[in-house]
């Protein structure tokens, strides 16, 4: 009767202890660019309240746009041990020792928003995006639609190596090469912030004869293109009339500024990537290892409009 009863124990603990193992409560690390925009801080703010939805524990780390702080941040998340690693990369490059790290550690890896440029897929499970080419697209169609491809155009530029950067410019150029009478006559960084963009904006604005020769600014996010409204309004001009203004992300400061007549459209960018990043993490660990390497989340364009409907429903 001992035997039987110390047996039934024995085995009511291992059933515990399987029970304690499935359920636990898993620690991911989040390396993040920044917040140098509005649509950084939203997309922060998703990717937190998703983990508190889900009982994760989230280790958050602020790079500010310091790739070095990011591949300090995820060191110090392989060191801790964590159950998987989400990077939003500030640029493509060197990123493969650190990596090679955390596959070792047998960590798994999610890449948001931008990407990195790898040559061993095996470095991570997915990479969790909108489709950048296809926003450059969205704006330059926009753009030549609006100006029967008449435009002479400045181009407010993100950060110089991301991902976005790149492919807004290639989706953009890839549209104007079929409008012989659209030419970018300036082109520049503005670092994806208000302050960077209106300084460049400034500049373009001195160089254009006060602007007279500008027919449209095309920011590649929401942030600079407020701050060249700010500067073509120092410059005697109506913004969204004078100089049309189209951008990317689709923050509530930018449907403020379309309903105001500042700018004219913009192209949404999906700040929930977090569901879909936690998701592909919680399959591996559950043994699943044939995910799609690329999950792509697509927004629409919006214009002056709906801009005020739009501004009511998103700052509610």
């Amino acid at each position: 009767m001992k035997i039987l009863i110390t047996l039934a124990l024995a085995l009511l603990l291992i059933s515990c202890g399987e029970k304690t193992e499935e359920n636990k409560r898993l620690t991911i690390g989040f390396s993040q660019v920044g917040s140098e925009s509005g649509w950084r801080t939203s997309f922060s703010e998703s990717v937190k309240a998703e983990a508190e939805k889900r009982g994760i524990e989230l280790k958050f780390s602020d790079a500010q746009q310091k790739q070095e702080n990011q591949i300090k941040a995820i060191r110090s998340f392989i060191a801790q041990g964590v159950d998987g690693i989400v990077v939003a990369p500030v640029v493509e490059t060197g990123w493969k020792p650190v990596l090679q790290e955390a596959k070792r550690a047998g960590i798994p890896v999610v890449i948001v928003d931008r990407n990195m440029a790898l040559d061993d897929d095996s470095l991570y499970l997915t990479r969790i995006a909108s489709d950048f080419v296809e926003e450059g697209r969205k704006a330059a169609r926009w753009l030549m639609e609006t100006t029967a491809g008449q435009c002479d155009i400045v181009e407010l530029q993100g950060t110089v190596g991301a991902t976005a950067a790149i492919d807004r410019m290639q989706g953009f150029n890839e549209v104007i090469t079929g409008y012989p009478e659209a030419n970018i006559i300036r082109s520049q960084t503005g670092e994806f912030t208000r302050s960077k963009g209106k300084e460049v904006m400034e500049s373009f604005l001195k160089a254009e004869n006060g602007g007279k020769g500008i027919c449209a600014v095309w920011a590649h996010n929401d942030e600079m293109a407020i701050g060249a409204v700010l500067a073509i309004k120092e410059a005697g001009l109506d913004p969204g009339d004078d100089i049309l203004i189209v951008s990317v992300d689709a923050v509530p400061d930018i449907f403020k500024a379309m309903a105001d007549g500042d700018t004219n459209a913009t192209v949404e960018l999906s700040p929930h990537m977090g569901g879909p990043a936690f998701d592909a993490i919680t399959a591996y660990l559950n043994g699943q290892q044939d995910g799609p390497k690329l999950v792509t989340i697509n927004g629409g364009l919006y214009t002056q409009e709906t801009a005020a409907e739009e501004y009511r429903k998103r700052t509610q």
